[in-house]
């Protein structure tokens, strides 16, 4: 901070939506009756209950499937609310509703399960009753003040699996670059890193212990007033290491629009259920923005960096300039990011 900016309040980035913005994102969002056809659902976000929904969609149409429903907690999102069960009524819950998602998946379909140390045991327990339980990712979540009674819970989990033994895996795609800590010379060459001006990096192969990631907040441009909303890098992750390019990826708990927002950012097809109105609103104009900015905080140059290397990461990587656009004004702007080759301010339409 230069000293002339300490005494300067903070800027607030939280993604929000003017009254004129939410009507018109609103009617633009999709209802029941649905058609259950799949042109109709290509790139579109539902506004409903996602639970009374899965028998009218088509067979087999999904690569990609996203879970990230209620945990078992006590919790409200916006205008709807989650009451704890005890472990065994939430599994028989989480059951109720999963088994009928499975004649929407491809046979060569892949899934991710989002939980935290409450609901884990029960998830894994249905998954795997009905698909191929493949691996468990850990995530530390590094937010909160922690508890005086117990300890701080910083981490969930991603439960990964498959419906068959032939599905995609992209390893290439999703290499983490950290800083090398002890750089290793044979013949006074790099051993498995590279030495550039920026300084000395080796590429990692992922594994299933995820420390790399920052918690959406105040000052990030994807920021949303969702209790629970995931970061964008995280679902880049999942989608660039388990779909190709033009693949469908389905989110039945789209929340505040991540997986929908980073799908067009990564050229995927989506389709995003959301209850509450006003989060599909904020999906929606996420999804709107993302044809204007496609990057993800935390990915570039083709791989994920880890934690606080913005510096490290390249001009592409800045923030955009434009930090709340509205789409929906008289001749609204969206300014592109510092670094990318096009400057001019481009009109945003929904």
């Amino acid at each position: 901070m230069e000293n002339g900016d300490k005494h300067r309040a903070p800027r607030n980035r939280t993604l929000t939506l003017a009254p004129l913005e939410q009507q018109q994102l609103a009617s633009a969002l999709l209802r029941p009756p649905l058609t259950g056809e799949l042109a109709s659902l290509v790139d579109r976000i539902v506004c409903a209950d996602s639970l009374s929904l899965f028998s009218t969609f088509p067979r087999q149409f999904v690569d990609l499937l996203i879970l990230d429903p209620p945990y078992n907690l006590n919790k409200r999102f916006g205008a709807e609310a989650f009451r704890e069960m005890s472990l065994a009524e939430y599994e028989e819950w989480f059951e109720g509703w999963f088994v009928r998602l499975l004649p929407l998946l491809k046979p060569t379909a892949s899934l991710y399960v989002c939980g935290d140390w409450k609901s884990s045991a029960a998830i894994q327990r249905v998954l795997d009753r009905h698909v191929v339980l493949r691996n468990r990712i850990t995530w530390e979540r590094e937010k909160g003040r922690g508890a005086k009674t117990n300890w701080k819970n910083a981490s969930e989990d991603i439960w990964f699996a498959t419906v068959s033994n032939d599905y995609v895996f992209n390893v290439e795609a999703v290499k983490l670059k950290r800083k090398v800590i002890a750089p290793y010379r044979v013949d006074g060459q790099p051993k498995d890193w590279e030495d550039s001006p920026d300084g000395q990096f080796r590429l990692t192969h992922p594994s299933n212990l995820w420390t790399d990631l920052t918690i959406p907040f105040w000052s990030m441009p994807e920021n949303t007033d969702h209790p629970t909303q995931k970061p964008e890098k995280l679902i880049a992750k999942l989608l660039l290491a388990s779909s190709r390019e033009g693949d469908f990826v389905f989110d039945p708990f789209l929340g505040s629009g991540t997986t929908a927002a980073v799908a067009r950012k990564l050229n995927r097809r989506f389709l995003g259920i959301e209850v509450d109105e006003s989060y599909a609103c904020l999906a929606a104009k996420r999804v709107e923005l993302a044809k204007y900015d496609s990057s993800v905080q935390g990915y570039s140059g083709g791989v994920f960096w880890e934690r606080n290397s913005l510096n490290f990461q390249g001009k592409e990587a800045k923030a955009p300039l434009n930090l709340q656009p509205a789409l929906l004004e008289d001749s609204p702007t969206y300014r592109c990011n510092e670094g990318t080759s096009s400057r001019r301010k481009v009109k945003a339409r929904v």
